[in-house]
């Protein structure tokens, strides 16, 4: 192919860009940062201002040269690392043969191949697979099948959630006002009990755990009755509100409080999903299966692409056509996705993660020893939280600190995120295939920018 006078039908590496008809890149970029930016809506907030060239594993290139160690993955998406080769060439085949296939018109081959690698990894009694294409959608969806296999209104969600910013989503939302101020009215019906944050507590897990459950049995006992509580929804790891592993007796306490009462449990595996957590899904830390479970980020590596995955017998109780979606189930997001749980399964990407998680918790509670600033390390694999705090464990005064220490971080070569209702925990999300290598070099990063900020 011959493209401004130049042969471009040279093969290149998957994942690699080529830039050889960009003549003048430097002033290229700069006309389109210049011309351009100002026209981005400024409610898109902004954590760091380079513009990206390109990605490739775990690190994303400018276009000023510079290499960034990305510990964000994309919120948690690039679980596979940027480009993962596999991944790019299953997009790009897919590419040249059907792009989209409506799922109500088109049973097409992508979309069938996914769902046979997904019941290879979900629980056995989650046979019926509906997808969608962000984790926002997958939520809406997943309690409209609640309220239906229910005939019941209400919702239970936890302090600190953080299920999506679509209308129906921000009401199941608590974990910042940000996300909901001046949108109201919001949709009715959502009620909000504690979640075992045994650090935010004061508390031991266990007694974290115990108060949490109780405050739940009173909400259905002052506020929603159970024969009005179609579901209680719960993020397996809490994510935007702190990264928050909950007790196991909790998950379990939640189990037994569904089922007597009749209740759907759902679980949003949007960010802790696919390998992330050690397991390809969190819940199985806890031995608990909930009626409904949302995925989406990790799900396709960067492919816009969600699921809401539960039993038959409660998807039949739907009218047909009740829930769909034009680019629902894509078939190049179905074809990332097929390729993605593959590489992770082939790659041993699932206890890569629970490895150089304990690499990277062990690294961080040494800085903990060091800093009395750092308040609490938790996580499980590579889903870990930092939480910083201030004056005697003020969270609130931490969060300048924070924004200090991350870019700092960003001017050492790493890209980290904060999360919290205070945003006073740092966010640690590399991708699944990271090396030990790498691992200690985010380490470093990081020991320089606490050493420059708190001294």
């Amino acid at each position: 192919m011959v493209l401004g006078g130049l042969d471009m039908s040279r093969e290149k590496p998957a994942g690699l860009l080529d830039h050889r008809f960009f003549l003048n890149k430097e002033i290229m970029t700069n006309q389109l940062y210049t011309e351009n930016f100002p026209h981005m809506t400024p409610a898109w907030s902004r954590i760091f201002n380079f513009v990206a060239d390109r990605a490739e594993g775990p690190y994303i290139y400018t276009d000023d040269g510079r290499r960034l160690l990305d510990f964000t993955s994309g919120i948690g998406v690039t679980n596979t690392g940027h480009c993962h080769p596999k991944v790019v060439e299953a997009i790009r085949e897919q590419a040249g043969l059907f792009l989209h296939a409506q799922a109500n018109i088109v049973i097409h081959k992508p979309m069938l191949q996914l769902i046979e690698e997904l019941r290879k990894i979900v629980p056995t009694s989650m046979d019926s697979f509906y997808f969608a294409n962000s984790g926002a959608e997958a939520l809406e969806n997943a309690v409209k099948i609640a309220k239906v296999a229910t005939g019941r209104p209400n919702v239970i969600v936890f302090s600190g959630s953080f299920h999506g910013r679509t209308h129906g989503t921000m009401a199941l939302t608590t974990s910042k006002t940000i996300y909901r101020s001046g949108f109201a009215p919001l949709p009715a019906g959502i009620y909000v009990a504690p979640f075992p944050y045994a650090f935010r507590l004061g508390m031991s897990e266990e007694r974290a755990s115990q108060y949490a459950l109780e405050q739940l049995e009173y909400l259905l006992a002052s506020q929603t009755a159970p024969k009005e509580t179609a579901a209680i929804l719960i993020e397996s790891v809490l994510g935007e509100g702190g990264y928050v592993v909950p007790p196991a007796s909790f998950m379990k306490g939640l189990r037994e409080i569904c089922d007597k009462h009749g209740i759907m449990l759902i679980f949003d595996e949007v960010q802790s999903g696919f390998g992330r957590t050690g397991k390809w899904f969190a819940m199985e830390h806890f031995g608990v299966t909930p009626d409904i479970m949302t995925v989406a980020k990790g799900i396709a590596s960067g492919l816009p692409l969600s699921g809401v995955f539960s039993r038959t017998d409660i998807m039949k109780r739907l009218d047909v056509g009740s829930i769909g979606g034009t680019y629902g189930g894509n078939t190049v997001a179905c074809a990332a996705g097929v390729a993605t749980i593959r590489a992770m399964r082939d790659e041993n990407m699932i206890e890569n993660s629970t490895e150089r998680g304990v690499q990277l918790m062990t690294g961080l509670r040494n800085f903990q020893e060091e800093y009395p600033q750092i308040g609490d390390v938790r996580g499980l694999g590579l889903m870990i939280g930092t939480e910083f705090v201030a004056d005697g464990g003020n969270p609130i005064k931490a969060k300048p600190m924070i924004k200090e220490i991350i870019h700092c971080a960003e001017e050492q070569g790493m890209l980290l995120l904060s999360c919290g209702t205070y945003d006073n925990v740092v966010r640690w999300i590399p991708p699944l295939n990271v090396t030990s290598e790498q691992i200690n070099d985010g380490l470093k990063i990081f020991g320089k920018a606490l050493k420059e900020t708190l001294k």
